[in-house]
């Protein structure tokens, strides 16, 4: 998968893309990422990619035209093909099943925002998608379009050492996943279950089950509504 982002501040989002699995995924070829600088698409001699809103109002806006310009001239005869994500706190809260569908594509687009958003016409006329990753601000999207990429990056075939892994996780059932322990058997008197000791996979598997329904009602009863 290729992905490409726009963003002011590059070194943000290769410094947390450039270590652990992500890292091993890029060396493998397995994801190829690109971040371009929005500076680079300013306009005049001072590189300019942001205004005063219209109306008035603290802060700037990010202007349409560099990123428009940035966008049309990355993605060439790709563009109409490839999804366009403005990472931004009005967009749809991310879940797992977006996660998924956006790894099926063999390339991704993500714009980031910054000062006090981008110009809306940037959401109406560019992006196809525009995603939250939570009901919080963060100062710029370089750091949502990380944890975008992250998320999506372990989806990717051979990215994980594990095919089966992302079938136990968090979210891949709309449910939580159940407690999990290792050596040793007993910390300061805290012991890992006997079941788990058993060796016998039937039960052990009819527990994490029982015991990740049980941890989903008790934290996440969304989630077990959502399946209704």
């Amino acid at each position: 998968m290729r992905v490409d982002v726009l963003t002011l501040f590059p070194a943000i989002v290769e410094g947390a893309l450039s270590e652990s699995i992500i890292r091993r995924a890029r060396e493998k070829g397995l994801l190829e990422l690109h971040v371009h600088n929005l500076r680079s698409y300013g306009i005049g001699k001072h590189r300019t990619v942001d205004d005063t809103p219209y109306g008035g109002g603290p802060g700037m806006v990010l202007r349409c035209e560099p990123i428009f310009q940035a966008a049309e001239s990355i993605l060439g005869e790709e563009f109409h093909t490839t999804p366009r994500i403005l990472m931004c706190p009005q967009g749809k809260p991310l879940h797992q099943a977006t996660v998924k569908a956006l790894s099926s594509y063999r390339r991704l687009f993500i714009i980031c925002g910054h000062y006090e958003g981008v110009d809306e016409r940037v959401r109406l006329y560019l992006a196809t998608d525009t995603i939250s990753i939570g009901d919080y601000i963060l100062t710029n999207g370089a750091l949502a379009a990380a944890v975008l990429i992250d998320a999506v990056c372990r989806l990717i075939p051979g990215v994980l050492g594990c095919p089966h892994s992302p079938l136990s996780e968090s979210f891949s059932h709309q449910e939580l996943e159940g407690p999990v322990y290792t050596r040793p058997a007993d910390f300061r008197g805290w012991k890992v279950p006997e079941i788990l000791l058993s060796g016998d996979h039937q039960k052990i598997a009819s527990w994490r089950k029982s015991m990740a329904r049980q941890r989903t009602e008790m934290v996440r009863p969304d989630l077990t509504t959502s399946q209704m």
